[in-house]
């Protein structure tokens, strides 16, 4: 898979060092002759350019590519070479870092973006993930589909610990897609029995029933 990266600072370098590893190529851009530290990713190609330009752009071989990835320290920027790698080059799915959680709304398909990342979100998520043990955590949302991805904890006194996976009835447009387990990830079969303190990994469409996927993995308080 061919990756163009719109920002090499430490979250670009990053990202391309992962995707490096596992065997994809890579071209970082950036405008900034202090972020080429080429040496510290020295297996992709480097681009010293204003990604924001065509002629950046068609240099660094977007047209080609199959993701382009728009890390910039800035929302602006990261919005506009989106909207250009979408509309001027086809791109099939471009990745958006969102900097300032009050500009995500802008962050969808009219703008170019297939997915954004937010980090405060995705950080929020993973503090309240854990802590909330029994509640519904969003961890992401695919902006284009809808869909989010939930992280739930099952508490001991779940009505589904000790229920094999094949026998829970799960409301319409959702999946389970993962169940850890103390360090270890589980692809659940139907034959997998749920335990307490299981961390759930769900996917749920944009028409989810949300309220009956929590009355179904937590059991409701008591009425006093």
């Amino acid at each position: 898979m061919k990756v163009v990266i719109a920002g090499a600072g430490s979250v670009g370098r990053s990202i391309a060092t992962e995707l490096l590893a596992n065997d994809h190529e890579v071209t970082l851009v950036d405008k900034q002759p202090s972020a080429m530290r080429v040496a510290s990713v020295a297996d992709a190609e480097w681009l010293l350019a204003d990604a924001c330009e065509l002629s950046t752009l068609t240099q660094a071989k977007v047209d080609e590519c199959d993701v382009i990835v728009a890390a910039t320290g800035d929302d602006k920027v990261n919005l506009v070479v989106s909207l250009l790698a979408k509309t001027e080059y086809g791109v099939p799915r471009t990745v958006a870092r969102v900097n300032n959680p009050k500009n995500e709304w802008m962050f969808d398909e009219a703008w170019g973006v297939d997915v954004a990342v937010s980090t405060p979100r995705i950080m929020t998520a993973m503090v309240e993930e854990a802590v909330a043990v029994g509640d519904l955590v969003k961890i992401f949302t695919f902006h284009q589909s809808g869909a989010e991805i939930l992280e739930l904890t099952l508490p001991e006194d779940a009505p589904l610990v000790g229920v094999r996976v094949g026998q829970v009835v799960w409301p319409p447009d959702t999946v389970l897609a993962a169940i850890v387990r103390g360090p270890r990830p589980i692809a659940p079969s139907p034959d997998d029995t749920l335990e307490a303190g299981d961390e759930l990994l769900i996917v749920a469409g944009s028409q989810a029933d949300l309220p009956a996927l929590h009355e179904l993995l937590v059991k409701p308080p008591a009425a006093t």
